[in-house]
């Protein structure tokens, strides 16, 4: 079936990998050496799964085996395997290089590709205190995608008795007392990033977002 939107997506997709390309290429050895929102992930190695977004069925595979333990443990210990043997010139000239191309990772849509150029944009720009504006209609698609969907985040079930409200754009979904914001900071929140966007947040559905994110990391 067509997809209305998949040129939508693929534009945004386009001038994500080419603001990340610039904002890396600015970066000090320090700077890629900081800690990403991702946890246990630095700028570099998010940088470097960036270059990872045409992984066929058995680069795939290879890689699941050489990280036993499920899907998140894979994709980390492959990035971190790329941010070892790829310069941070490379990293950038990677990221730019592809900037054009529609191939999207074996299983995955373009979706999941727009997902991952928003979001982890944001992963490297906002511990470093960089600003990297995210598109509200793009941040739309994403967050639509995200919230429809199980794995990995959960949102539906992790969000439960709160109502998303963006203030960009016309968008919300759930239900319960309000979180409202950008979209941008809600697609932290929708991805489990939600303390790196607290103090942008308003409404009264912001205090148990708080609590919530307080019991998940004294779990952690």
């Amino acid at each position: 079936m067509h997809d209305p939107d998949e040129n939508r997506a693929w534009q945004a997709i386009r001038t994500q990998r080419l603001a990340i390309g610039d904002l890396l290429e600015s970066l000090d050895a320090d700077e890629w050496r900081h800690p990403s929102l991702c946890e246990g992930w630095s700028v570099h190695d998010v940088g470097a799964h960036l270059t990872l977004q045409q992984v066929g069925l058995l680069d795939g595979l290879v890689m699941f085996a050489r990280a036993p333990g499920g899907m998140n443990r894979a994709i980390r210990e492959s990035a971190r395997r790329q941010a070892a043997r790829t310069s941070r010139e490379e990293v950038v000239a990677r990221i730019r290089a592809s900037a054009d191309s529609r191939r999207h990772n074996v299983g995955l849509t373009n979706r999941e590709t727009l997902i991952d150029a928003l979001v982890h944009a944001q992963d490297i720009a906002r511990p470093l205190g960089r600003v990297l504006p995210v598109p509200p209609e793009a941040a739309a698609l994403a967050a639509d995608r995200i919230w429809s969907k199980g794995w990995p985040f959960y949102p539906r079930r992790c969000l439960a008795g709160l109502r998303l409200v963006a203030t960009d754009a016309e968008w919300t979904v759930g239900e319960g007392p309000e979180i409202r914001g950008a979209l941008g900071d809600l697609l932290l929140v929708l991805t489990g990033r939600g303390a790196a966007a607290l103090a942008d947040l308003d409404g009264d559905g912001v205090v148990e977002l708080r609590r919530r994110l307080d019991v998940a990391t004294s779990h952690g």
